[in-house]
């Protein structure tokens, strides 16, 4: 991401920072009042499995609305036009739905505290060792990008030192979820999507009315950009150039299956807000529940970027010192009076502690359960885990902060952290979804199958990309191509490594494998209502059909 222009500085006043200081208040008494539920370490990484399903699944989708994607894709949204949708409903809604309807089953059913922890009970304990290191090293990575970009952000807006937003933020975000745990990142998840959205929503509409509606929008986008501008689909033929640098098929197959499948099946700060749901049915529609406003939230995000490309023409050019990330700040600066300026505000700060609160709280779990409690110190009282899991959130967010300077060396927050779903979720999938649904896939095969994924897909990027040896016009079509890669090289080593290694006992995978059902798998208490919006696969393909019919308007 690179720096924000310095003439960005927002007419901030007492009222904007009186709004500020009320969310800050509020966010600390909701850690407070979810202290009194924290009595085990299942209530402080679990939320003692829980809560009901809205809750659950407005927090699924704020964890991953951070200001690095309201940032990023209106960024993307002045860069590429109408294209940004194919990051929502291509490389989100599908996957959401399939890990509501065919994965949670699987997860909640065996009890795991996390996604590593299944692939202990899948396959043995190299592979669970490997893919706990792994996910907690990410963790902290893109934590650190959520407070990089904070920094930044807070530094050219509102004019503080960048120092004092980490600090602010970082210390936040410590103490309500030291304090509160699990439960009180997600209740503050809840509040922090509404605040987003209060942001958002404004900006978007005042942002149609300053260039005339979307008719409007739609004349200037086409005559100063093309018509392609307009259209996500054209120009995508293989050997076809376009500004996104990719095909279709990079696009369905490296966004929609591989990026997209291995970051909301596996990547643990969305699933452990499912996780955290009160039974089987509720875990199922939390990541449903959440696809309902994802459908539309990509239009709050993506206008703002294509207003600004017609407020500003040569946006992200060498014709101005505007780049495509200042797209939000813009209009926040030129459309916003004081009072919604505030909340404006409170909803980029609220958007960058949900992304990293998500992160910090999925890192905490794994470190403590998967790691310490299993390997370093077992058979503990579960009061120590619980104070052990607090210390740790503390490590979690100092780590943030220092892991914070290397998303400094990457002149696109979103691109860097595509990069790094390629390298961590991408092989992780691969090795459960055949593992989810090969039984003869052995013991040993999910280790290799991670070790194969993470390092073809780092190769692809690293050697064949940066050093030019393979011609990929953008580093997103690279991350598109490393995905593809590591998929590829993490199945067929699993397949290689299988055939030569012994599969894991057929009576230790019954629950773990599609097809089998667990002899002790718990009783999942019914529902009263048999309302529609408690019908897991009813909310699943509501949520196709009408990403779909969004869709149709761009497929042409």
């Amino acid at each position: 991401m690179n720096y924000l222009a310095e003439g960005l500085r927002l007419p901030t006043n007492g009222l904007d920072y009186t709004i500020l200081a009320i969310y800050f208040v509020v966010v600390l008494g909701i850690g407070f009042a979810a202290r009194a539920s924290v009595k085990t370490s299942l209530d402080f990484f679990l939320s003692g499995r829980s809560l009901p399903a809205w809750v659950t699944g407005l927090a699924f989708v704020a964890a991953n609305l951070g200001a690095t994607e309201i940032l990023g894709m209106a960024a993307t949204g002045a860069q590429y036009g109408v294209s940004v949708v194919h990051w929502y409903w291509i490389g989100a809604i599908p996957a959401m739905v399939f890990l509501g309807l065919v994965m949670m089953p699987f997860y909640y059913r065996s009890k795991v505290r996390s996604v590593p922890e299944f692939l202990l009970q899948r396959f043995d304990k190299s592979a669970h060792v490997l893919s706990s290191a792994l996910f907690a090293f990410a963790a902290i990575l893109i934590a650190g990008v959520n407070l990089y970009a904070l920094s930044i952000v807070v530094e050219a807006l509102l004019g503080w030192d960048r120092w004092v937003a980490i600090v602010v933020a970082g210390v936040f975000v410590l103490l309500y979820i030291t304090i509160g745990g699990l439960s009180s990142a997600i209740y503050n998840e809840v509040l922090q999507f509404f605040v987003i959205l209060a942001a958002l929503i404004p900006l978007t509409i005042l942002g149609l009315k300053r260039v005339g509606g979307w008719d409007g929008l739609t004349h200037s986008l086409e005559k100063s950009h093309g018509s392609s501008f307009m259209s996500a689909w054209s120009d995508t033929g293989i050997g076809d150039s376009n500004a996104l640098g990719a095909n279709w098929l990079t696009i369905i197959l490296g966004l929609g299956f591989v990026l997209s499948f291995g970051y909301w099946t596996t990547n643990f700060a969305e699933v452990q807000r499912a996780l955290s749901a009160k039974n089987l049915s509720a875990a199922q529609r939390t990541p449903l529940i959440a696809a309902f406003p994802k459908i539309f939230i990509v239009f709050l995000v993506m206008i703002p970027g294509m207003v600004a490309a017609v407020v500003v023409p040569n946006i992200g050019t060498d014709r101005s010192d505007l780049t495509y990330n200042d797209a939000i700040p813009l209009l926040m600066r030129e459309l916003l009076p004081n009072g919604v300026l505030g909340i404006a505000v409170t909803g980029l700060l609220a958007a960058f502690m949900a992304g990293m609160a998500a992160n910090v709280s999925s890192f905490n779990t794994v470190f403590t359960t998967d790691i310490w409690a299993r390997y370093v110190k077992k058979d503990e009282p579960d009061a120590y885990y619980l104070k052990f899991g607090r210390l740790v959130t503390a490590v979690g967010v100092l780590a943030s902060i220092g892991t914070a300077f290397i998303a400094s060396s990457f002149t696109n927050i979103m691109s860097y952290l595509q990069t790094l779903f390629s390298f961590f979720n991408v092989p992780m999938f691969v090795v459960f979804i055949i593992g989810m649904f090969w039984k003869r896939a052995s013991m040993k095969s999910g280790v290799w199958g991670l070790v194969a994924g993470t390092t073809a897909a780092m190769v692809n990027y690293f050697v064949f990309y940066k050093q030019g040896i393979i011609g990929i016009p953008t580093d997103q079509g690279a991350n598109f191509v490393s995905a593809i890669v590591g998929f590829v090289a993490g199945a067929v080593v699993m397949v290689v490594v299988t055939l030569f290694t012994a599969p894991k006992p057929e009576a230790e995978l019954a629950g773990l494998v599609y097809g089998t059902e667990s002899p002790d798998a718990p009783e999942v208490p019914e529902e009263s209502d048999s309302a529609w919006y408690r019908k897991p696969a009813l909310l699943g393909w509501g949520a196709i059909v009408i990403a779909a019919a969004c869709y149709i308007p761009y497929s042409f």
